[in-house]
């Protein structure tokens, strides 16, 4: 857990957040061991900013892996910062319901959750097969 959050720290540092100010950090362990990070970068054009968590996926594809072990995903504030809507389904195309998203804030891990318990129902590659 140290790994993911270290790697999730460092990669919420570089976030671009110019407009809201709010720098997220995500940090996948994929099935191979390897831990891929990814922070947050907004758009002047607001619905073309990418998430953390997109970042992380996109650097855990490159790299050759196609399964998501775990993830945590770091924010700043009181409130939970947990992957949104789009982020979850995702996740989903990398992984099952029971990986675990763990939520982070700078003192730390928050709260774990299944990936099963955020996307409840989710739609994911099996139901095209």
């Amino acid at each position: 857990m140290k790994a993911l959050f270290d790697a999730a720290r460092r990669a919420q540092a570089q976030a671009y957040a110019p407009y809201s100010r709010f720098r997220v950090g995500a940090a996948i362990r994929s099935a191979s061991g390897a831990i891929h990070a990814g922070c947050n970068v907004e758009n002047a054009a607001y619905p073309v900013g990418a998430c953390a968590e997109a970042g992380a996926l996109s650097a855990m594809v490159l790299a050759g892996d196609r399964q998501i072990a775990e993830i945590l995903v770091i924010g700043d504030g009181p409130e939970l910062c947990t992957p949104c809507g789009a982020c979850r389904q995702r996740l989903r195309e990398f992984s099952a319901d029971a990986v675990l998203v763990h939520v982070a804030g700078p003192e730390g891990l928050r709260r774990s959750f299944t990936l099963g318990s955020l996307l409840p129902f989710s739609f994911g590659p099996d139901n095209l097969t």
